[in-house]
């Protein structure tokens, strides 16, 4: 890798990586495993930063990566029930972001307790605000299956968290 990559690759991740962070943990609901996921997208990134940066966004690049890092996990361990943590992580830095961080505790542990297949196209869809043609081409799977799981997500969702449905979410900036 010249020096001219290398700085540039390092810049990216440095400009890019909360933002990563955040769609990783949001992925595996976990901190660690975001982690992972996200230090192993960017090692295959890194691998091919030269062309990656000439033909296509960057950032796009690592987001497949990481889905499809997930959707690989997901397989693997399809047999396996899988393990939740029992709270979220305190993001918060001080009182003035105390009602955000209630919010986003909130959607977190929403997530956590949909399927994994369900997680990943509410995320996709809604968070990250793709198409549905989009989450079927990245999820590898029918467009009716994002459909119908995004519709048993969304159902799940309401049911078991009534106060999401009125809460205004809060995005915090990438």
């Amino acid at each position: 890798m010249s020096p001219e990559d290398e700085r540039e690759f390092r810049e990216f991740v440095a400009t890019r990586s909360a933002a990563l962070l955040r769609t990783a943990y949001l992925l595996t609901g976990d901190t660690h495993l975001a982690q992972d996921l996200l230090q192993t997208a960017l090692l295959g990134t890194v691998r091919r930063w030269a062309a990656i940066r000439r033909r296509e966004h960057p950032e796009a690049y690592v987001r497949t990566a990481m889905y499809r890092h997930q959707i690989n996990r997901w397989r693997l361990r399809s047999r396996r029930p899988e393990t939740l943590v029992p709270a979220t992580p305190d993001r918060a830095t001080g009182d003035d972001h105390a009602a955000e961080t209630v919010v986003r505790h909130g959607v977190f542990d929403a997530l956590r307790t949909l399927p994994a297949r369900q997680r990943a196209v509410v995320v996709l869809r809604y968070y990250e605000d793709r198409s549905e043609a989009e989450v079927a081409q990245l999820l590898d799977i029918s467009l009716g299956t994002v459909r119908s799981q995004a519709s048993k997500a969304l159902a799940k969702l309401r049911a078991a968290y009534p106060d999401l449905a009125t809460t205004p979410m809060v995005r915090t900036a990438p």
